[in-house]
This record gives structure tokens, sequence and C-alpha cells, in this order.
């Protein structure tokens, strides 16, 4: 019979403890840091970051917002995919930020200049963003260029190269661009009915569950096919694998080009729902990018962990709109996901603190009885021996 493997030792076991530890810990960090802008209503603030949707005491509404919570994880959950697909090949896809940004620019402007259907301003947006990651897995590959260094150069360049572009299809007297659901509505992705679910938000739709559908075929391509294997080979030694007779530098181009898909179509994911507009004088990279690094290392750069790690980052990102802002920021929802990804860094430190515990346990357990000492006879018995001899 064979021996089940001790709970605390199990890795996913171990994964979601570590990231609840994480999460109590970041939760716990943020309410002291209200505590000391305004003790007053740190207990309010917090309740409401943590509610968000459930502020609403009535059904329809709490939907309705519950549905905003879901569709802009979409988009989160793809970031965060593209993050951890690379990391497993020992690439820090930092660059998600700019593929995102591609991704914006081409599905709006195949939607707001082209009139293009969804689908197709969904694979514009995936070309692009791989078409970035592309370059960047090249200059890894070919020229030993960190992928690091490369990926920030680009998250810049492509910011403003989308600024100049959807200038064209933006309105006359604001930055931001048209609104794909009226200018065209044949772009917008449809809802399958899910918008009924959510009290009839017009912004659910198909692009939720096919997020969720990614996730999990990211999933099979890691873990149970060989090209995944081959993916996470090269990641663990780029030289054995080399030996191996893998091609490690087209396998590098190939992740970061899969990446670069993944955090397109992420945009396409929100913008062809209709729930947002780009702003042409926008300065800064969008957070979007830099969220999915949160939620690849709090899902433990598992596909499946990142979809729920991806919602708990949006649930308490939006969650931070409800803050009463005469007493404090709305940022702080963003300050307590920065908490949160810092103390991800010490998800491998708990992991072998419970695998020391578990190791404890066992050799206590399991550790043979002290033999009982052989009694030595009594100078008595001794010598009532020897006169009876």
């Amino acid at each position: 019979m064979k021996n089940k493997t001790p709970l605390l030792k199990r890795d996913g076991v171990q994964s979601l403890i570590a990231s609840l530890i994480c999460v109590i810990l970041g939760v716990f960090i943020g309410y002291i840091v209200l505590l000391v802008i305004n003790p007053a209503g740190a207990g309010k603030a917090i309740l409401a970051v943590l509610k968000n949707f459930f502020f609403y005491p009535a059904g329809p509404a709490r939907m309705k917002y519950f549905g905003s919570t879901l569709v802009k994880t979409a988009p989160l959950i793809m970031c965060s995919l593209s993050i951890l697909f690379a990391y497993k090949v020992g690439l820090f896809n930092i660059g998600v930020a700019g593929q995102y940004v591609a991704g914006v620019g081409a599905c709006l402007y195949g939607a707001l200049a082209f009139h293009w259907p969804w689908w197709l301003c969904m694979l514009f947006a995936m070309a692009a963003g791989a078409l970035l990651g592309g370059i960047s897995g090249f200059l890894k590959a070919y020229a030993n260029v960190n992928e690091v260094i490369s990926g920030i150069m680009l998250n810049w360049i492509s910011l403003y190269l989308v600024n100049i572009l959807l200038t064209n299809v933006k309105e006359p007297t604001s930055p931001y661009t048209f609104k794909v659901l009226s200018t065209s509505p044949g772009s917008v992705m449809p809802n399958l009915g899910l918008n009924k679910l959510f009290g009839n938000n017009q912004y659910v739709t198909l692009g939720v569950p096919l997020s969720i559908l990614i996730a999990i075929a990211i999933y099979i391509i890691l873990e149970r096919t060989q090209f995944g294997y081959e993916l996470r080979a090269t990641g663990n030694n780029k030289n054995a694998a080399k030996y191996a007779g893998m091609k490690e530098k087209r396998n590098i181009i190939v992740t970061l080009i899969i990446g670069g898909a993944l955090a397109g179509m992420g945009a396409a994911l929100l913008y062809l729902t209709g729930i947002e507009e780009w702003s042409c004088s926008q300065s800064s990279v969008p957070g979007m990018g830099f969220n999915g690094i949160a939620a690849a290392f709090l899902g433990c750069l598992n596909p499946i962990g990142a979809i729920l790690s991806s919602f708990f980052i949006q649930h308490i990102t939006n969650g931070g709109g409800y803050l009463d802002k005469t007493l404090y920021s709305a940022q702080i929802s963003d300050l307590i996901s920065a908490i949160i990804i810092y103390l991800c860094g010490f998800v491998l430190f708990f992991k072998t603190y419970m695998n020391r515990r578990g190791a404890k346990r066992e050799d206590t357990r399991f550790a043979p009885e002290p033999k009982a000492e052989e009694k030595k006879p009594s100078d008595a018995e001794s010598e009532k021996g020897g006169g009876a001899k």
C-alpha cells in the first residue's frame, strides 16, 4: 500500500496557504496604513475595499457591479497568463504592459477606423502584442539582450506610438477615442445573454468565459504536452535543453510571442466591450500589465490560480472606489495590491517552513522507541546467588 503524501507537503496545498498568508498580511498592513492616516474611519474603509460590489444592498445592483468586476478581471487574467507562461521558460516578460498597449491600439483602430468585426479586431490585437513579444524574444535569443531591458523600452515606445495612432479616431473635443458601442456596434463582442445574468450589464460579454477557457488551455499546454515540457525544460536549463536536441532559441522567441499575443488579447477583451475609451494624452503605461505580475505570483504561477488571484486583485482595486474620498485616497487599494505582491516574494519561505514542520512531525511520529535498559542484578542478589552455588 502506497504511503499518502501528508497534507502540508502537497504543493497545491502549500501554494494555497502561502497565498492566503500573503493576502491576509497585505490587508492587515493596508489597515495599519489607514489607521495612521485617519484612525476614525479605518475600519469602514478597509471593509469598503473588501466588500466592493457588496456595498450595494439591492441584489440587482450587486450583480451589475459584480459583472463590471468580472469584465476587468478578464484582461487581468490574460496579462497574468502572459507573465507566468514566460516565467516557466525562465523569462520575465515585464514588457507585457507594452504588449497590452499595442493590443489596445490595434483593436481600437481596427474597430473605429475600419469597422472590423470583433473577432478580426481581436486577432489584430493579438498580432500586435505578439510582434512586440517577438522583438524581445529575438533580441534575447540572438543578441543576449535582457528581456527586462528590451521590454521596458518597448513599453514606452508602444505607448507613444499608440497615442499617435489613435489620434485619428478620437473625439475632436476630448483626448478620448470614439465610443465603440456607438461608432462601430459590429466590433463589440457578443454577450451571449450574460448581460441578463448580471443586472442587464451590457459590458459583460464573451470575454469573461473566454479568458477562463484560455487559462485552462495554457495549463494543459504547459503540463500535459510535449511542447510545454520542452518550454519548461528550456527554462530550467537551456544548455541541457540544447544538448538534448531542443531548439532553445526558438523556444525563447515562441514563448515571448505567445506571451505577447495573450497580453494583446487581454486588451481586446476589455476595449471591445465598450466599457472604456483610450486617452490619447496618456503619459503612463496602464497598470493592467503590471497588475498581471501581482496576479501571476499571487496565483503561484499556476494558470488556474491566476484566475482566482486576478479576480481578488481586481476586486480590491474596484473596492477602492467606495472609500470616503474626504478621508482617504482611492489608491489605497493599489497600495494593498503592491504590498501583497511584495509579500509574494516570501512564498518560497512559507513553503520551506511548512516542509520543515512536516518533516519534524514525521520524525516525531516514526522515531523508534528507546530500548529499555537491562537491569543489573543488585549486590544482594549477586551475593545470594553466589551463596547458593
